[in-house]
């Protein structure tokens, strides 16, 4: 007999496979019932709707997200480039969850706590990177506006590596990590120049 926790991720488990398939669009609760094996009230032991169910992924995939932050904070060197690796390693690793923590309307920040909390927690540990990066004396609407720039070109490739026309428009004789290690320089690269174009850092 499958233990209550057991059901519990198996029926996270079916929700993913099922986004990895087709997306999110596409999951109920009967067919992520079906793919888990379990009874089709299983679920709603656990969630309330497939709302619920996206919410949970969406926090795992933050946990995610922050603990790989969370990594790349131990040390001082080269925290931009840290950032982007540790951004970019989670989403194709997890790109079941990536999907959906990014969805307005399906990843629950605004109507569960666990989801946002979660959220919340990845994006602090963002801008400790930023910090980092940038000192922590910068004004809070100069290390916004960084935040932004770091996290919107970290997702940006995500974006394009995972959903979009990017692996058809590569050289087939560069490998694609091969590939992603040099977007990532090139990244970490002109945030440093401009951090030091500016007169910040952490040790200004």
């Amino acid at each position: 007999m499958i233990g209550r926790m057991d059901t519990r991720r198996a029926v996270l488990d079916a929700a993913l496979a099922m986004v990895a398939d087709g997306g999110p669009d596409g999951v109920s609760m009967r067919e992520v019932a079906r793919r888990a094996g379990v009874s089709h009230q299983a679920p709603y032991h656990h969630f309330t709707d497939r709302s619920g169910i996206f919410a949970a992924i969406t926090a795992e995939g933050f946990d995610l997200l922050a603990s790989r932050f969370e990594g790349a904070l131990v040390g001082d060197e080269r925290p931009a480039r840290r950032c982007f690796e540790a951004y970019l390693r989670t989403a194709l690793e997890y790109p079941g969850h990536f999907r959906i923590m990014f969805r307005a309307d399906l990843c629950g920040v605004t109507s569960h706590d666990v989801a946002r909390s979660a959220a919340d927690a990845a994006y602090g540990r963002l801008q400790e990177l930023v910090e980092r990066t940038i000192g922590a004396a910068t004004d809070r609407r100069t290390a916004a506006a960084w935040s932004s720039l770091m996290w919107s070109s970290a997702h940006g490739f995500a974006t394009l590596l995972l959903d979009g026309p990017l692996a058809l428009k590569l050289d087939p004789s560069v490998p694609l990590n091969a590939h992603i290690g040099d977007v990532v320089d090139l990244m970490s690269e002109m945030v440093e120049r401009q951090a030091v174009a500016m007169g910040l850092g952490a040790g200004r």
